[in-house]
């Protein structure tokens, strides 16, 4: 893992898709970043880079993605990765390549438990199980202002990033893998069942509701990094929506993220 050099240009591929957001404004942010040429692909053609090894080509990953999972039925199904993706996705960490993932991307390939490993955590829309125990589905909150805690002000992650600031942004209770991540960020919200609503309610038809879903109380980390193989990881779980991009604090998070991750 390392810095890489601001004079030596490097490509990232970023994979969007499966979740709303606002196109311009997240290229306008990743644009920004000196040094840094963006490439925004779009699922399923993220799957076909990394199931034939062409992802290699670039420098590091960013995925702001939520694969394995079709909206199109109600509810929504979810969705098996192929032999050759976990194949390809398997020697990206073997190879080193640097890995970011951001908000929604936690929530991707349900069925695929090794990802959530490497990620450090899962998002669930239905009740299921998780590292050998039952979970319920996890929970969202749209629009919550809250302050961010930086955890660790000597990681290259937070480096210029204030100890302390306020943000507005959707937030998550699900799954946080504590034992196996090294913490950066931390939130000043409540992660308990009173103040989250049900993704499963939310993908049945019953949006901002909690009625019958006990969700026990979860952590209150939003961002992390670890070693998945050979390859540095990070997971930041805001980023959902302009008023995050437009944030200094974000920007500057996710721009040190894709640098750090990046191999020498």
């Amino acid at each position: 893992m390392g810095i890489i050099d601001y004079q030596s240009p490097f490509k990232l591929l970023v994979s969007v898709k499966g979740h709303p957001y606002e196109r311009d404004a997240f290229a306008a942010m990743l644009e920004s970043f000196e040094g840094i040429a963006p490439t925004i692909v779009e699922q399923p053609a993220t799957e076909v880079l990394i199931a034939t090894g062409a992802a290699a080509e670039w420098d590091a990953l960013l995925f702001y993605d939520m694969p394995g999972i079709d909206f199109s039925t109600q509810p929504p199904g979810f969705i098996e990765p192929c032999d050759r993706l976990r194949g390809g996705f398997a020697g990206l960490l073997e190879r080193g390549m640097g890995m970011v993932f951001l908000h929604h991307a936690l929530a991707g390939w349900p069925l695929w438990p090794e990802y959530g490993e490497v990620v450090g955590g899962r998002f669930f829309y239905a009740p299921t199980n998780c590292r050998g125990r039952p979970v319920l589905d996890s929970g969202y909150r749209h629009e919550v202002t809250h302050t961010v805690f930086v955890l660790d002000r000597g990681h290259p992650v937070t480096q210029g990033v204030e100890a302390e600031f306020t943000v507005t942004d959707e937030l998550y209770l699900a799954e946080v893998f504590e034992d196996d991540v090294t913490p950066l960020l931390a939130s000043s919200y409540e992660f308990s069942r009173d103040h989250f609503y049900s993704a499963h309610h939310a993908v049945n038809g019953r949006m901002f509701c909690n009625d019958d879903w006990d969700h026990v109380p979860g952590s209150s980390l939003i961002g992390w990094c670890r070693q998945a193989g050979n390859s540095s990881v990070v997971y930041l779980q805001p980023g959902d929506g302009p008023t995050a991009y437009r944030d200094s604090n974000y920007a500057r998070l996710v721009e040190n993220a894709v640098r750090w991750v990046a191999p020498n």
